[in-house]
């Protein structure tokens, strides 16, 4: 287990339940930073936000689509839509770790990334001094999602080492796939990050199994969004209020042994607080241990592909371009004999 920069073993962690202004990525980016100070100013030294908050969860979104048919309004809304996510490395990465810096958070955030013309929901992580810790893109989009987001690979799935704990993140129903958790307990995350876009009450069991599955503090955050945090013209919530509430939050932090340390919170917008002793991480694997005396790798085992999945591989060396010269004339006259 790693040792945290507090003697003691405590790390106060925060969650970050808001909305986006969905497809403005500017005024997002402005939100992410007023957020991240109030959860500073908490005293947390790490920071999560929900999935895909920059910019945007295309919540009710069908993208005029049906089997057979795509629409040319479906069409602008994936351009709008690209045009509010970012690169990977980018101007908006570059923000970020900017204000993972002013604020000196561990901070860790949903994004839609962006790669040529495809989108990939991603969450990425950052250290207090801005840098760039790692990213892990979604495995698995669910549903319609896989209308707009590609499909990440084992490239992207780090468990990174700092000196509050082992980060790592899986994203949404990501957190319903045995052996993407057993792949993050394998690399030995300690502080589990699951942002997520799921306010159901089902969700909330699910977070209190996988921290007792896997003996690991779960850091669960959603939005909390009205109709008000999308666009006047969205198709989906054209003529609902504007303070309908569209996804009601449920973010909680749950210790190794399943128990709420910030109990679910439906009530806002809000920044939950709680202080982990990550030596409770240790008094858990006392009696079961997911990845270690728990396990039976003689019966039961799996592996994991890491490589980077690419369309296009170019096979062969570069080597320069040989000149190649006409054939000398031979000069001599012609042999008449």
């Amino acid at each position: 287990m790693n040792q945290t920069t507090d003697p003691a073993g405590r790390v106060r962690v925060a969650v970050v339940q808001a909305a986006p202004v969905a497809f403005d990525l500017e005024r997002t980016l402005a939100k992410v930073r007023r957020f991240a100070r109030e959860a500073a100013g908490s005293g947390a030294q790490l920071a999560l936000f929900p999935e895909a908050f920059v910019s945007a969860y295309p919540r009710g979104m069908d993208f005029f689509t049906v089997i057979g048919s795509r629409g040319k309004e479906g069409r602008e809304w994936y351009r709008r839509y690209w045009a509010s996510s970012i690169d990977v490395p980018g101007p908006a990465v570059h923000t970020l770790g900017d204000i993972a810096r002013e604020t000196a958070l561990h901070l860790v955030i949903g994004v839609i990334e962006r790669e040529g013309g495809t989108l990939y929901c991603t969450a990425l992580m950052f250290s207090p001094d801005g840098a760039l810790l790692g990213k892990h893109r979604k495995l698995m989009p669910t549903g319609a999602e896989r209308l707009v987001w590609g499909f990440g690979d084992g490239s992207t799935i780090p468990v990174v080492p700092t000196p509050l704990g082992r980060l790592g993140t899986a994203i949404c129903w990501e957190n319903y796939m045995p052996l993407y958790r057993t792949a993050l307990y394998g690399k030995g995350v300690e502080i589990y990050c699951a942002p997520t876009a799921d306010p159901r009450d089902g969700w909330l069991a699910s977070m209190q199994h996988i921290a007792l599955e896997g003996r690991c503090f779960v850091l669960s955050c959603n939005q909390f969004a009205r109709r008000s945090d999308y666009p006047a013209d969205y198709p989906a919530f054209r003529d609902m209020p504007e303070t309908e509430v569209v996804c009601r939050g449920g973010s909680c932090i749950v210790s190794p042994m399943g128990e709420f340390l910030a109990a679910p919170s439906f009530d806002g917008e809000a920044v939950l607080v709680a202080d982990l002793d990550m030596n409770d991480i240790v008094r858990a694997k006392f009696d079961f241990d997911p990845v270690g005396h728990y396990a039976r790798p003689d019966v039961l085992r799996m592996s994991v592909d890491e490589r980077a999945k690419q369309p296009v591989t170019w096979h062969g060396e570069e080597r320069p371009a040989k000149r190649v010269d006409a054939p000398e004339r031979d000069a001599s006259p012609p042999d008449e004999s």
